[in-house]
């Protein structure tokens, strides 16, 4: 019930930027929070960031922490994930999901994985060149 559209995508050059955007419609009273995942060709899909939806604390992969900052705009119901500092490790499809009305323990132990997020986007192509 709760729909999740990203956008923002593209094609850049390795040391550029891209802002990726999320919007949530539908059944949003209840959120946790919200996190980015991305799938490389070939690899599994793999946690990016996070950040919980009260309090806005965030949570980073150590792949990208530093270089990406995620945020959200609580009247838009809407989260972003600024990328900086590009490379080709980078390129992958990337999914914004949402979990909703966790507790905090469960958060706090897999939060990092899929299992807390119960809405997934379709997902947006980020092409990093060299």
């Amino acid at each position: 019930q709760v729909h999740l559209v990203e956008s923002g995508g593209g094609l850049v050059q390795a040391g550029g930027s891209l802002r990726l955007s999320c919007a949530a419609s539908g059944r949003t009273f209840d959120v946790y929070a919200m996190g980015w995942f991305r799938q490389a060709p070939g690899k599994e899909r793999e946690f990016v960031a996070a950040i919980m939806w009260s309090g806005g604390s965030t949570y980073y992969a150590d792949s990208v922490r530093g270089r990406f900052t995620i945020s959200r705009d609580k009247g838009k119901n809407t989260v972003y994930l600024q990328m900086n500092s590009l490379n080709t490790e980078d390129t992958a499809v990337y999914y914004c999901a949402e979990a909703s009305d966790e507790d905090e323990r469960t958060w706090f132990r897999l939060y990092f994985t899929a299992s807390p997020y119960d809405y997934w986007g379709q997902g947006t192509q980020v092409t990093v060149s060299s």
